[in-house]
This record gives structure tokens, C-alpha cells and sequence, in this order.
């Protein structure tokens, strides 16, 4: 079984390569503005075929780009011409009328390259063979940069395949951001002896997992204080109003993201490592959760809107893929109302402000985010094969 994950490289140019390098992603990214304005001004169809004919000759001239270099430009403006399109398409009322029904023409004000894999770059070994380089394609030639593999060293072992990486910057250190395909175990089959575990999302508690036996809470008390706080510090920046003030606004949504990522991370990472391969994860489908949690008061707005539900979901998803397990989506409809113990389901039985869970019928009590997760782990036991119902 193959997955794609994406690695992120820090690399380690000297002076003049730095120099080299962001004389080249800045004329790529003039590249992908002039290529975006044609296509708006002479109207063509986004069709790669026909942009290349239209504009491949001008990229390589007015820009110096080598040959590989003005084919990824014509790629790059045209997944983002299409991204915009499937955006209008599932979100219109996130777009105005007027902008619904005109073309919308993408902006590279970030300097950046794609580099395709054996072509704009490469691995090799330096003069002593002892310490591996990438070999990555400038407007003035190849250049060799050291780099930083950190905790992805996995990536360098054989049968790993490198895809078409992105060289960024930020805040003066270059990345390269590579996809790689990875070749892993099947996940093991479903049995009636599966491992199931009910892992219950919410914002008091970022998990609560249950798996027939013994219950886990990771708390989200952390979490919330420390999202206030950037809250907080946005909210006063955005009162000055000053150009150094937004900056510091962007830098604190991108930092904010980056520490929300890796708490994600660690928690998925210890849910996977706790339980054994071919363990079942029931966890409930929250799409559209969004227009659902808009209708909260709206002093608790912000915390339930903007809370990374669907971030958690895919890492486990990903890290329960390697190691083996299965992930399944449930109708996340009355799991937190239902009795465990009776099956009775009625919105009295759930005390939010308290909660807690007391059935009305047989009086069962308990927390609610575990009866939740006590839920999803009977729908997953009703999902394995009829054998283990039978048992």
C-alpha cells in the first residue's frame, strides 16, 4: 500500500547560493503573475496545452527561466486558475455576485519554485562521500546545498519516491517541501478480534477514547487558554491599525497554526502508538460541523469555529495508515444523548453546563464526552463482521 506525505527539508545554502536562490524564485513568481495576466487579458482557456503555445516562448525570454522551470510556471497558474474555479463552485456565498460570475486572476506576491524531481533537482553525494546534497536548479546553474533531515531521515531509505518539491523562504531560512510516496503494510484485516476504540472530539477535551474497557482524556484546558491569548493579542494589534501591527498579525496566525499542528500531531501520534496495529478508530463525521457551531452565542464563537477538528482527523488518519489501523467515520447524530446502558436517547440526558450524562430512563451517570465515545465504540463493533455480534 502506497501513501503520500509531504516532508519539510531546511536547507543550508552559503551566501552566493542564497543569493542565486532568491533571484530565482523571485523571477518565478514574475513568471506566474505575467503568465495569470495573460490568460485573463486574451482570454484563454485553461488548458495547458494552449497557454504553453501562447506564452511558454515570452516566459523563457522575458524571465531566463530554463525549459522545466517555464512548463512548472504554466502548471502552477493553471492549478491555481482551477482552484479558484472549485472554490466559487463549493463555497458561493463566501464570493459576491460580481466576483461568482467573472475570473478571478490568482497572485504570487510570495517568492517560491516548483522543482520537479530528477530535473530542477536531485540528491548526491559531496567529494567524500560522505554527506548527501541536493543538487537544485538556479537561473545561474546547479547549485549544492547541504541540508537538515531532522526526523525525516525514513525519506532517504530505498523504495521512498520524491515527488515535485517547493522552495519557499521564511523569515531568511529556505525549505523545501517535497512530496514523497512511501511504501507500507496493508492494514490489517478486520476480524471480530479487532481492537475498537470510540475517540470522542470536542473542545473541553480534545479526545476522549473508549475502548470496551478503559476510558482516556486528553484535556483541551491548554489549548483553549493559549488560543485566548493569541485572541487577545490580535484584538490589540488590530486596535492600532498600523502597518508593523499587521505584520505582527500575520505572524501570530502562522505561528498559532504551527503550534495548533503540532499539538495535533503529539496527540495523534500517542493515540496510534497506544494501541496495537489493526486497531479500529470509530470517530464521528463532523462535516459541515462549521455552519452548525456558527449558531452558538456569540462570546464562544471564535473557540468552536475555528477549533481543528478536521486537522486531527487527517493526521490520525495518515499515522493509523502506517502503522496498520483503520479509520472509519460515523452519523455523529445523538451520540453524546443516547444511554450506553438502555439505549435511550433523549436531549434531557445531557447536561451541558455540568457535563454530564444522566439517563432519564434507567438513570445511568457518567461524563458526557465518554458516553460519546462509548457510542462510537458500540458503532464500531456493530461495523466488524457479523461474527463478533454473534459471539
Amino acid at each position: 500500500m502506497q501513501q503520500v506525505l509531504t516532508i519539510k527539508l531546511k536547507i543550508l545554502p552559503d551566501e552566493a547560493g542564497k543569493k542565486l536562490l532568491e533571484e530565482t524564485m523571485a523571477a518565478y513568481s514574475r513568471a506566474c503573475s505575467f503568465v495569470a495576466e495573460r490568460i485573463a487579458e486574451d482570454h484563454l482557456p485553461l488548458n495547458r496545452c494552449s497557454i504553453h503555445k501562447a506564452v511558454y516562448r515570452s516566459c523563457r525570454e522575458q524571465f531566463s527561466l530554463p525549459s522545466q522551470m517555464s512548463a512548472s510556471v504554466i502548471r502552477t497558474v493553471t492549478a491555481s486558475f482551477r482552484s479558484i474555479k472549485t472554490s466559487k463552485e463549493r463555497h458561493p456565498s463566501r464570493f459576491s455576485k460580481k466576483k461568482r460570475n467573472s475570473l478571478t486572476v490568482p497572485r504570487f506576491r510570495v517568492p517560491q519554485v516548483s522543482l520537479v524531481w530528477n530535473r530542477d533537482y536531485s540528491l548526491m553525494w559531496d567529494k567524500s562521500h560522505t554527506q548527501r546534497l541536493f543538487s537544485v536548479n538556479t537561473l545561474a546553474g546547479r547549485i549544492r546545498v547541504p541540508f537538515r533531515a531532522d526526523a525525516f531521515g525514513w525519506a532517504f531509505e530505498k523504495g521512498v519516491v520524491f515527488g515535485t518539491a517547493k522552495l519557499v523562504c521564511r523569515h531568511g531560512k529556505y525549505y523545501l517541501h517535497i512530496p514523497v510516496t512511501v511504501d507500507h503494510a496493508d492494514p490489517v484485516p478486520l476480524c471480530p478480534e479487532t481492537r475498537v476504540v470510540g475517540l470522542d472530539r470536542g473542545i473541553r477535551f480534545l479526545a476522549v477514547s473508549f475502548d470496551g474497557e478503559k476510558t482516556c482524556f486528553a484535556s483541551g484546558a491548554p489549548v483553549k487558554r493559549k488560543r485566548a491569548h493569541y485572541k487577545e493579542l490580535r484584538k490589540e494589534l488590530q486596535f492600532r491599525r498600523t502597518r508593523s501591527a499587521r505584520r505582527r498579525i500575520r505572524s501570530l496566525g502562522q505561528r498559532e497554526n504551527r503550534w495548533m499542528g503540532d499539538v495535533n500531531h503529539c496527540l495523534s501520534k500517542a493515540l496510534v502508538s497506544h494501541y496495537p496495529a489493526g486497531t479500529l478508530f470509530v470517530l464521528e463525521d463532523l462535516t459541515g460541523i462549521r455552519s452548525a457551531t456558527e449558531r452558538v452565542r456569540l462570546k464562544d464563537r471564535y473557540v468552536s469555529v475555528s477549533w481543528a477538528y478536521y486537522d486531527l482527523e487527517q493526521k490520525l488518519k495518515y499515522k493509523a495508515g502506517r502503522a496498520g489501523s483503520h479509520v472509519i467515520n460515523t452519523d455523529p447524530a445523538y451520540t453524546s444523548q443516547t444511554c450506553p446502558v438502555c439505549g435511550h436517547a433523549e436531549r434531557k440526558n445531557r447536561n451541558h453546563e455540568q457535563h454530564l450524562f444522566r439517563c432519564c430512563k434507567c438513570g445511568y451517570r457518567s461524563n458526557d464526552d465518554r458516553v460519546g465515545a462509548m457510542n462510537l465504540w458500540r458503532m464500531g463493533i456493530q461495523y466488524l463482521p457479523k461474527a463478533q455480534v454473534s459471539a
